[in-house]
């Protein structure tokens, strides 16, 4: 993050989650940060209610939200998904996200995804260093993707989303000689799903996915000044165990990690922040991998885990759970959930909680997070049918 006068800086951090504790650490290790760090948020609340996990879990109409590879897997014609999530709850009453997801399945094997998310960081006052009045705005960041995706035989599938992605966070703020405009960026998501389970519809399915590769984003005309959106590589797994034709259970295991170069340690040289941001955008995605000051053993800490379990009962009635956990040098966010999810019909509605940790400064401000989800199915109805008979 370059230096700035506003204390916009910490304010969006803060807001977008990166710490786990009010009271900031101080740690020889770097934090791998990113711009719009919103992308990275869980965008639905059946994912939400399993320790954030989506990649490999079965297919549905927030899917190319997660693992755009397997929305040819869906049993239906198409669905829409909305959800609100107010963000930070504990915190503020005035941040929230939203998202619209959808499909189409145009072929048996074939279908097309849009979606968007909307961020809101509620009402903020601006000032500089000295307590100068700039005024207030409330910072806001979308982004907008279309994806396709095709199943390639019964079991495996792959696709591409394309995005567009706006973050305005000043408002147009002018501070010395320096505006603070609106940013942009375009990126790409690549997925592929693997669905192993066997007739009986017992067995494991897993996905890889590479998100938001693509171009750098700026907040000024100055193009040495442009930051890293979160290009990130996931890996997830899913276990699904049928008991019969009215309960099935799962579990699931993802792996996250950002493709970003690590920053240069504070305080750093001219030369350094020149050299880390003069990377290019391909160049820092292989260099993530290895950039790391601890190297391979700093690397790993970098990953994030998740994991979560799903039971359904008659396909209509869902309880979830899981937890995420970030190492405590790279954020330290670390979390239980839970989750409900009805489904009649083609109508359908999910629930997650994020249950409250820790206490006074080093209480979670991530507790008490609430995603709410409403879908509908646009096929015709055979969404329960299908999956009762397969058992």
């Amino acid at each position: 993050m370059r230096p700035t006068a506003l204390k916009l800086t910490a304010g969006i951090l803060f807001f977008c989650g990166l710490t786990s504790a009010v009271k900031a650490q101080v740690d020889p290790i770097n934090v791998v940060t990113t711009a719009v760090p919103f992308l990275r948020i869980s965008p639905d609340a059946r994912s939400g209610g399993m320790g954030d996990i989506g990649i490999a879990t079965s297919p549905d109409a927030s899917s190319g939200l997660w693992n755009v590879g397997k929305v040819a897997f869906n049993k239906e014609n198409g669905g829409i998904v909305a959800t609100y999530t107010p963000w930070l709850k504990d915190l503020v009453n005035d941040v929230y996200l939203a998202s619209l997801s959808g499909y189409y399945k145009f072929a048996d094997n074939q279908a097309i995804t849009a979606s968007v998310r909307y961020f809101s960081l509620g009402n903020i006052q601006f000032t500089d260093n000295l307590g100068n009045d700039f005024g207030s705005f409330r910072p806001r960041e979308f982004g907008i993707d279309i994806g396709y995706s095709r199943a390639l035989n019964k079991k495996s599938g792959v696709g591409i989303a394309l995005k567009f992605i706006n973050s305005n966070l000043a408002g147009g703020t002018t501070v010395g000689s320096t505006t603070y405009k609106s940013g942009s960026a375009v990126a790409a998501d690549l997925g592929y799903y693997h669905d192993g389970k066997k007739a009986s519809g017992n067995g494991w399915a897993w996905g890889v996915v590479l998100s938001n590769l693509g171009s750098k984003i700026s907040y000024t005309n100055n193009a040495d000044s442009k930051d890293f959106i979160p290009a990130n590589l996931g890996l997830g797994a899913n276990y699904t165990r049928k008991f019969n034709a009215a309960n099935q259970i799962s579990f699931g295991v993802e792996f996250n990690k950002l493709l970003v170069p690590t920053p240069p340690a504070d305080p750093a040289t001219p030369a350094q922040l020149t050299a880390y941001r003069s990377k290019s955008v391909i160049g820092s995605w292989f260099s993530s991998l290895g950039d790391a000051p601890g190297g391979f053993g700093e690397e790993l800490k970098e990953v994030q885990l998740s994991l979560g379990a799903e039971y359904w009962y008659m396909n209509q009635f869902a309880l979830r759970a899981g937890y995420f956990f970030e190492n405590k040098t790279k954020g330290n966010r670390r979390y239980f959930t839970a989750g409900l999810g009805l489904h009649y019909n083609i109508f359908g509605f999910n629930f997650s909680y994020l249950l409250p940790t820790g206490s006074g400064v080093s209480r979670n401000p991530l507790s008490n997070t609430l995603r709410f989800s409403v879908l509908f199915d646009l096929g015709d109805g055979s969404r329960d049918k299908t999956k009762i008979k397969s058992k």
